[in-house]
């Protein structure tokens, strides 16, 4: 039985744009497609109008913030890469040409899923931490000095404007770690272990494991490593030095890149697994180690200069 589809275009990206009326019409040939709209940040997506499957036209950035618009639906994304590197967005159009007919026509989907974390900010002062600069579309802005939201690749605290040395106690599973100096501090899932977390010296995690990294942003310390932690476990951070926000910056929690809230001096932020689970169409022609090699150059050996 065909399937019906929703399909969101991130309209910012002109290749994305070009490619609708292609993918639309190879959505209409196959499938029925409930409807087109934009892909946007927020608000999240309450009803997908009957539809059974997502098709996200951008690149890696547009499925982030699409999974967390999405996330209460519990719909399949496929993600169609018209961005730079398409590490998550497994298909590009010759891929969705290719495999178009099985993708739309209701053969059994390869599906993979992966889990979220969930940050959430508690006040020291009792009264609303302040607006986040783009509210998450799975999150929570609740009274009572408390902001919550879903992250699918990280959460990190980072120093912001005027970019001192910021200080955090850390706990994990209610029990004390050390303190925390630097420049911040990265959670991160195996899916994100690529994203930021790699850049700052983690670990590269296989999809699938049910673990979390904790990763330091230039930590005032030699002897910080980055630790791997299971994904049930409680991670909670006690803001005990922040930068004080200048002409709207400072100190923030950030969600993956994309969503923001000011800390202050005395905050605590707690990071959990997210009960929900984003389902994401795998493109079978890829494999995720051939896709490491191939598009992040893993242990690519030095490219000599010749003579």
């Amino acid at each position: 039985m065909p399937r019906s589809v929703l399909l969101l275009v991130n309209r910012d990206k002109p290749d994305a744009v070009a490619a609708t009326e292609e993918v639309r019409a190879l959505i209409t040939r196959h499938a029925t497609l409930i409807r087109e709209e934009a892909a946007k940040v927020s608000p999240p997506i309450a009803d997908a109008g009957g539809a059974d499957l997502i098709v996200v036209l951008g690149g890696d950035g547009t499925l982030l913030s699409q999974t967390r618009r999405c996330l209460d639906l519990g719909l399949p994304l496929l993600g169609v890469n018209l961005g730079k590197l398409g590490f998550l967005a497994e298909f590009d159009l010759p891929a969705l040409r290719e495999q178009a007919p099985r993708l739309f026509a209701g053969e059994p989907l390869p599906t993979r899923e992966d889990f979220l974390v969930h940050a959430a900010v508690d006040s020291a002062v009792g009264q609303t931490v302040g607006q986040a600069s783009r509210l998450p579309a799975a999150g929570t802005a609740a009274p009572q000095g408390r902001f919550s939201g879903a992250a699918l690749n990280e959460c990190v605290i980072t120093a912001g404007a005027p970019f001192r040395v910021i200080s955090m106690s850390m706990r994990i599973d209610g029990e004390p770690g050390p303190a925390v100096s630097g420049d911040g501090i990265i959670v991160s899932t195996p899916t994100g272990s690529t994203a930021y977390n790699v850049s700052a010296g983690g670990p590269i995690v296989a999809p699938g494991s049910g673990v979390v990294v904790i990763t330091p942003i230039a930590a005032h310390s030699l002897s910080f490593r980055p630790i791997i932690v299971p994904a049930s476990s409680r991670i909670e951070f006690t803001m005990t030095r922040v930068n004080t926000p200048r002409d709207g910056a400072g100190t923030m929690l950030v969600l993956d890149g994309q969503v923001s809230s000011p800390l202050s001096t005395g905050d605590t932020v707690t990071v959990t697994r997210d009960a929900r689970i984003a389902r994401f169409i795998r493109n079978p022609a890829r494999s995720y180690w051939a896709t490491l090699t191939e598009k992040m150059g893993w242990a690519a050996p030095p490219k000599l200069r010749s003579p």
